[in-house]
């Protein structure tokens, strides 16, 4: 079939899967150093406990089938090697089949960790890298131009992620209307970025402007992407410019990056593509198949997404083939942080020497200026900030973390930037107190080199010790 392939997205195809590619190394790398504090045996959710309540059928996963440490580790090690070969383009060096099987590992062991992952990998782009994942297998390769109908469904998942987070916020909360959101938004995300003070700094007419642009770029531009060329590739571009932006605001893992990813997909670039003979007749079965199947799960999402009850990051099937996307339908207009705090003091008091846990991404010492983490995701920093939004948001693991902390769990300890207390010696008491926080302005930072300015506001867990538990060390 003549129409079946788009040869003029070659090199479209190849810099998107290189790109994914990437994205997937950095998702297994972020699940490798940290899944034994979070989800491991003596995690604080752990998988075994979770496999034993949840059907398979539930959550089809690798570990319900078996579950240790070791092999979760492999898992993840073997989904960066597989990355790594894909970005080296050893898909491209293979028969049409193999390069398909090969790019089907990593979607596979990726929907096992998300499947037993639980509120830890409950965040939208983890469906997001399974949905584009799982369509980046039908592809193609070397073997045979890009097959136009997976072109067409990798924009219809752009423009459900970027239609629905447009939706989401008219719907949602008030500042999107009146264009205010981001007079907030710099200062209270779950993860500001080194640049995020100077944003919230900037005039706040430019805001405006800023917020303006957003509603056109996610709920007029989108539409254009299923237009002829070159209009569709205009409107790809100032999607990539947009998220680009987004990146220098803040920190949301991989989110911003995978849209880049998709947009890239949309892009038809002037460039003479290699001759290849036209698509073996199973391959075009094959993918004709599954995009009815995506089509035909598509129901649920749009249907959401025309609801005027419409809900976030929603999947609707638990291979997370097709999902519902949006962020930030309402806005906090104060920040408030939890800080973490341990003593060795038998009897602990309000003198007492209390030190503070720092974190390696969420603001603690005001004086301490964010860091750029995107694409890697600091899931424990991210929870905090759910934490300190309400308890309840932290009731199934917040505990747990305690525990741990009066421990001196070594996997736990590895999430933090800082602990105050020596590997041989764990504090007796650990509370947790809730902070206000609000940046400086220009003139505080030029007078105390602080970004932040916090204020106690309540004691969100009073000093706590192990019952019962033998002290470590």
């Amino acid at each position: 079939m003549d129409w079946f392939t788009a040869p003029e997205y070659w090199w479209s195809r190849l810099v998107f899967q290189r790109a994914l590619a990437g994205l997937y190394l950095v998702a297994f790398l972020t699940a490798a150093r940290q899944f034994r504090a979070l989800i491991g045996e003596r995690g604080m959710l752990p998988v075994p406990r979770f496999v034993d309540r949840v059907r398979f059928r539930q959550a089809p996963s690798l570990f319900q089938l078996h579950y240790s440490d070791r092999f979760f580790a492999a898992c993840c090690w073997t989904g960066c090697a597989v990355s790594a070969t894909l970005i080296a383009g050893l898909d491209s060096r293979l028969p049409l089949w193999a390069g398909m099987s090969l790019w089907l590992i990593p979607w596979a062991l990726y929907l096992s960790i998300v499947n037993v992952g639980q509120t830890w990998y409950a965040f939208g782009w983890e469906s997001l890298l399974l949905e584009v994942g799982f369509l980046a297998v039908f592809l193609g390769n070397d073997d045979v131009a890009p097959p136009i109908v997976v072109l067409f469904l990798l924009r219809w998942i752009l423009f459900r992620v970027e239609f629905g987070a447009g939706l989401i916020k008219m719907r949602g909360d008030a500042c999107w209307r009146k264009l205010t959101c981001l007079d907030y938004h710099h200062e209270t995300q779950p993860m500001p970025g080194p640049l995020s003070w100077f944003f919230h700094h900037l005039p706040r007419p430019l805001h405006r402007v800023e917020v303006a642009a957003n509603h056109v770029t996610q709920l007029l531009v989108p539409v254009l992407l299923f237009t002829p060329q070159p209009v569709a590739t205009a409107a790809a571009s100032l999607m990539i410019v947009t998220q680009l932006w987004l990146v220098l605001s803040g920190n949301f893992a991989w989110l911003n990056w995978i849209t880049v990813v998709l947009a890239v997909s949309a892009l038809g670039l002037p460039a003479d593509a290699p001759s290849v003979p036209g698509a073996p007749l199973w391959y075009e079965v094959v993918v004709l198949a599954v995009a009815a199947l995506l089509l035909a799960l598509s129901y649920q999402p749009v249907r959401n997404m025309l609801s005027r009850r419409q809900v976030m990051n929603r999947s609707f099937d638990p291979l997370h083939l097709v999902n519902t996307y949006g962020a930030f339908g309402s806005v906090s207009r104060q920040r408030y942080e939890v800080v973490i705090e341990g003593t060795d003091d038998a009897v602990p008091h309000e003198e007492s020497d209390w030190r503070e846990y720092e974190f390696k991404g969420k603001p603690g010492d005001p004086r301490r200026w964010p860091r750029q983490f995107a694409p890697y995701h600091l899931r424990l920093d991210w929870l905090m900030w759910f934490a300190a939004l309400s308890p309840s948001y932290a009731g199934a693991w917040f505990g747990a973390l305690v525990e741990r902390l009066l421990e001196n769990d070594r996997d736990t300890l590895r999430l933090l930037r800082r602990s105050p207390f020596p590997p041989d010696a764990p504090p007796r008491y650990i509370r947790a107190r809730l902070f206000r926080y609000r940046y400086t302005s220009w003139r505080e930072l030029r007078e105390t080199g602080a970004c932040w300015e916090r204020t106690y506001v309540r004691e969100y867990l009073p000093p706590t010790r192990l019952e019962g538990v033998a002290r470590r060390g």
